[in-house]
């Protein structure tokens, strides 16, 4: 049982992303500590694997969107049924192409075909200048 009344979020992609972050900002501090440009852009390599890494789990499923959930959906390992739409208001969904709303579709100038005569009418004025 949750000692709090709602969800915090608490995703595999959120937990495996901060750890790999976590490893990562430890390198940068030993870098800083020791001085040390390879240490540094190591560091920072990983961090950026990290935020890849979350990215990469969430499009899986292994993420949830923000926003209220169902209480049976709380759990950190129950996976997210909709990721593979994508979640509408998630840059990493935007990003990957998901949850983008459908486009209306494009109004119709003209609902009925032109005739022959018409066409070629048209066609005729347009060569013409007119």
């Amino acid at each position: 049982m949750s000692a709090h009344p709602y969800d915090h979020g608490h995703t595999v992609a959120g937990w495996t992303g901060f750890a790999v972050a976590i490893a990562g900002t430890t390198v940068l501090g030993v870098g800083v500590c020791a001085g040390s440009g390879p240490l540094l852009i190591a560091g920072a390599g990983v961090v950026v694997v990290s935020l890849l890494v979350t990215w990469g789990l969430h499009l899986a499923g292994w993420g949830k969107p923000s926003g209220p959930r169902p209480r049976d959906q709380w759990d950190w390992r129950v996976r997210d049924a909709g990721a593979r739409e994508g979640h509408t208001e998630c840059v990493g969904c935007l990003l990957a192409g998901r949850g983008r709303k459908p486009a209306a579709p494009a109004p119709v100038r003209n609902a009925r075909p032109a005739a022959r005569g018409e066409a070629r009418a048209a066609a005729g004025t347009a060569a013409a200048g007119g």
